[in-house]
């Protein structure tokens, strides 16, 4: 059993254990339906009303944002989505640690649900879907936002970027360079300043088919970016100078680096740029 997956009796501290992702494209003529239906019965029917969600957030990748991901085509293929533009709406969610397994099986028992009352909303497409446990965040100032929090700090946006360990080095080698100098003299205020950097966890069979189910998954590492500033202008340095350093050393190469902005709830801002 992992780390994120062990239980207690005693009441949860407010640590992050894992985190569940979603990645969703709406299909296109339904972008404001699907934003409506996601904020005001999804993102907490879905969630946020389950044991141990303890924080929840949505983002957005414009058309704008999506033009800087990396790799770019030529750069060398990524496999953690099917098309690098693919994945408009981003829901990132916190649950508390030592409580996954059980979250995990309500999750499940609770989409199955909402499929059968008719409240999935089928004019989407799922891109990537998973939960992926909590290794260690890193921060540029030691007293700076904590990591349980980042969700609900006005940040202007979020980075997902994947990393895969090459085979012959393996994800310890790649977490532990990260851990212990390579991340965190990477941030500052003006780029990145805060990063969770996590693993993915095994997807149960009973699960819907569309929650990916890759190989390599032992190899992979996602870093969750925190940007004081325009994401669309401070990731995409940081993540070229992040595969520099792990390319050099040998430790790995980029699967993804998308960088995306807050949706504001209540109103449909963005909807309309998304292609």
């Amino acid at each position: 059993m992992s780390p994120a997956a062990k239980t207690s009796d005693s009441p949860a501290e407010i640590k992050v254990g894992t985190v569940l992702v979603s990645l969703l494209d709406p299909d296109r003529g339904q972008e404001v339906a699907f934003n409506r239906w996601y904020e005001r019965d999804h993102f907490y029917a879905g969630c946020m009303v389950g044991p141990n969600f303890f924080s929840g957030r949505r983002f957005v990748a414009t058309r704008g944002l999506k033009d800087v991901r990396l790799p770019r085509e030529g750069e060398g293929a990524g496999s953690m989505l099917p098309d690098v533009k693919a994945g408009s709406y981003l829901a990132l969610y916190w649950i508390l640690g030592g409580h996954h397994d059980e979250t995990q099986d309500w999750a499940t028992v609770r989409v199955k649900a909402l499929h059968a009352n008719d409240r999935m909303f089928s004019m989407r497409k799922p891109v990537h879907a998973g939960f992926y446990a909590s290794c260690f965040a890193v921060s540029h100032d030691p007293d700076g936002v904590p990591i349980e929090v980042a969700l609900e700090h006005p940040y202007a946006g979020v980075g997902l970027t994947m990393f895969e360990a090459s085979e012959s080095v393996g994800r310890a080698k790649l977490l532990a360079a990260l851990e212990t100098g390579m991340l965190r003299d990477s941030l500052s205020p003006y780029g990145p300043s805060l990063c969770l950097a996590a693993a993915p966890l095994p997807i149960g069979d009973d699960m819907p088919a569309y929650v990916e189910r890759p190989k390599g998954l032992d190899r992979r590492v996602l870093l969750f970016t925190f940007h004081p500033e325009d994401p669309a202008r401070t990731l995409p340095g940081w993540a070229r100078d992040m595969t520099g350093k792990i390319e050099r050393a040998g430790l790995g190469r980029l699967l993804l680096s998308a960088p995306f902005i807050p949706t504001i709830p209540g109103i449909d801002r963005y909807a309309d740029d998304l292609w």
